[in-house]
């Protein structure tokens, strides 16, 4: 542990693979696993870049969610569709704009 100490204070962003392959440079024979359960009951964690996620825009209206209270008792009575990308004779029309609700912007 004290190895895989002195690595992260070198190398903070190295995971468990990176500690692995250093440690196994200077001689030691460890598995990934084993890596990752010190690293675990040491309390560190590789850095790298999270994702921010989607964050919604409070000023942006919340489209009503319209299936609620129905009760869908029959094949065909509810239908979705996906009009980000249509297919077209010669080649694709893809549509990166957002779809609100029942509306569609452009």
């Amino acid at each position: 542990m004290r190895e895989i100490d002195r690595l992260r204070t070198d190398c903070p962003f190295a995971g468990a693979r990176m500690l692995r392959d250093f440690l196994r440079l200077k001689g030691y024979r460890p598995g990934r696993r084993h890596i990752a359960r010190l690293m675990r009951l040491m309390g560190v964690e590789a850095l790298y870049r999270r994702k921010k996620g989607t964050k919604r825009n409070p000023a942006h209206p919340v489209a009503p969610y319209l299936l609620r209270n129905l009760v869908i008792d029959e094949p065909n009575q509810i239908w979705c569709a996906d009009i980000c990308y249509i297919p077209m004779r010669e080649g694709s029309c893809t549509y990166s704009r957002s779809l609100t609700g029942r509306r569609v912007r452009f």
